[in-house]
């Protein structure tokens, strides 16, 4: 065998690992390996403290849960006590080494920027550090592109976006002061693609990438910045989601057979992201990461392609499981 049919055969044997990799797991490929060969997160967090905004429900709750687990201190934000106080219980049952004063709830409305800054001294007067942030904060959204009000972009980035952004400025400060921290910050495969039916979410999660791909460029070496983007995860994203149109919810939600990943799994994927210090991790089912990766690296194929099918019905579908929306 001469060296290029060496190289040639080499070639194929990776082209054919990596497809088997994305076709058969739940993330990509980099989260992959860190799941296998990486750092274990209940090893890496154990004793850290750990900031879950957004995690009265969902891949929040998830992340608390599986913290709990990990022997990390957490602190848990939301607007609604009474589910903080729910999830904080639950976290405790997990752990029995967990104490009381390991979880500390702090509830308040993070689109109330005034409360920002004294939460943070909340969290470091009682544990007296805080290592990691992950804003987990957003809702989504189903409307169609030319019939969202304006003032609903609006909103949608004022909540997705700036109240992140403020949150995340005061702690980066924190952590330029001490010299170390890290980020972590709830996007979502949306981020990366174009999705149809959500233009004002797309757009928002897309400005995340921006704004902390700046950031990272500025702070290497001082702060550590991971950007998660998960596919359908089964929560209560569908009821709070945002429309076309100002203060309405789209009210509905998912079925017990719909094709999406469990909020725990997603959350632990996260958290192997997070403690190997990955920059994008994605967490999906099939076939949504080999879809993913197909778009973005095959972008003249994929417009082709995507020319001759009915892309909004196909987005719709793998998002949801359903074929049309019901609801502006």
């Amino acid at each position: 065998m001469d060296l290029f049919t060496l190289i040639a055969v080499l070639y194929i044997v990776y082209l054919s690992t990596w497809l088997a990799i994305v076709c058969l797991t739940d993330c990509d490929i980099l989260t992959f390996l860190s799941t296998y060969f990486g750092k274990v997160p209940g090893e890496e967090l154990s004793g850290k403290v750990v900031w879950v905004t957004g995690a009265s429900s969902g891949i929040g709750e998830g992340l608390a849960k599986v913290l709990a687990r990990c022997n990390a201190l957490i602190v848990l934000s939301a607007r609604r006590k009474d589910e903080l106080e729910r999830v904080k219980k639950e976290c405790l049952a997990l752990n029995p080494k967990l104490k009381e004063k390991d979880i500390l709830i702090l509830d308040f409305d993070i689109l109330n920027y005034s409360v920002h800054e004294q939460s943070f001294k909340k969290v470091i007067d009682h544990f007296g550090k805080l290592d990691v942030l992950i804003s987990n904060a957003g809702r989504s959204q189903r409307a169609n592109w030319q019939e969202i009000e304006l003032q609903v972009d609006k909103d949608l980035f004022e909540l997705n976006v700036f109240s992140l952004l403020s949150l995340n400025r005061i702690v980066v400060k924190h952590f330029l002061k001490v010299g170390k921290g890290q980020l972590a910050v709830t996007s979502s495969i949306a981020g990366k693609v174009g999705a149809p039916g959500s233009g004002s979410y797309t757009g928002s999660k897309h400005a995340l990438h921006g704004y902390f791909e700046c950031l990272r460029n500025e702070t290497r070496g001082k702060i550590d910045i991971t950007m998660l983007c998960p596919g359908p995860v089964h929560s209560s994203v569908l009821k709070e989601a945002f429309t076309s149109q100002e203060g309405q919810k789209f009210d509905q939600s998912h079925n017990a057979s719909d094709r999406r990943m469990t909020a725990e799994r997603c959350a632990y994927l996260c958290l192997v992201a997070i403690t190997n210090k990955l920059e994008e991790s994605w967490q999906a089912l099939f076939p949504v990461v080999p879809i993913t990766y197909f778009v973005l690296y095959q972008p003249y194929l994929t417009s082709k392609i995507l020319g001759m099918l009915s892309t909004k019905s196909l987005f719709l579908k793998l998002r949801d499981n359903r074929n049309t929306l019901k609801k502006d």
